[in-house]
């Protein structure tokens, strides 16, 4: 890993770039968030703050700018290439967390694993692996639909975590959990962190904000990073 494992420099995004509805969502972010370091994104709606975490997530490239993600510089990269990297770097646990309720917790963990052509086999014991560290290989068979909201959220966690990416991102990841639970995912996350993970939160909860394994708040004002 080197040292600055996220490294943004002058990146700005417009969407509809030239339409009369020209929206410039980022504007001159340089940040460097170095590996193995947990850092929590802060701003309003409408801030850029999902803009920036969609580039760093490499889900799409900074309009101008240069945005390097794990040695990486996505705006020399095709869509195709891209969308590779972005499967084997980064692992996402969404707000809502996006469990599809039909499908068992087992086939909810291995769903990004179905690309890659990997058997079943060893799809399973990859999640299994997962199951037992975060407590829920007793609901492998589950439907989502039958779980907890604190399970479901530890489905999404091990999700996340199935390609074993080096970059977590978590997007306003206690906004329905109560306290103890919040609590909970933020043990796991230090936990993770510790096993050499990346984390990169947003969120407004001073339980995460506030969180001694949060080394770093970046605020994000009206698409540029505020500093105090």
């Amino acid at each position: 890993m080197t040292a600055s494992f996220v490294a943004l420099e002058d990146v700005c995004k417009i969407y509809n770039q030239g339409q009369p509805n020209q929206v410039r969502a980022l504007h001159n972010i340089n940040l460097v968030i170095a590996a193995n370091s947990m850092v929590c994104l802060q701003g309003a709606s409408g801030s850029g703050k999902s803009t920036l975490l969609s580039i760093i997530g490499c889900v799409f490239p900074p309009t101008s700018g240069r945005a390097t993600i794990a040695g990486k510089a996505l705006s020399r990269m095709p869509d195709r290439f891209l969308t590779i990297h972005r499967r084997n770097t980064i692992g996402f646990i969404f707000q809502h967390f996006n469990i599809l309720p039909d499908l068992t917790v087992l086939e909810n963990i291995t769903l990004p694993l179905m690309p890659l052509g990997i058997g079943p086999g060893a799809r399973k014991e990859r999640a299994e692996r997962l199951m037992e560290m975060l407590s829920i290989g007793h609901r492998s068979n589950f439907p989502a639909r039958q779980i907890s909201g604190g399970e479901l959220q530890r489905v999404a966690i091990a999700r996340a975590l199935i390609n074993d990416p080096p970059i977590v991102l978590a997007d306003e990841p206690t906004a329905h959990l109560d306290h103890t639970l919040s609590l909970a995912f933020m043990e796991i996350m230090r936990e993770l962190q510790r096993a050499g993970k990346t984390i990169i939160l947003t969120s407004h909860d001073p339980l995460i904000t506030q969180h001694p394994a949060v080394e770093r708040i970046i605020a994000i004002e009206d698409g540029e990073i505020h500093v105090p």
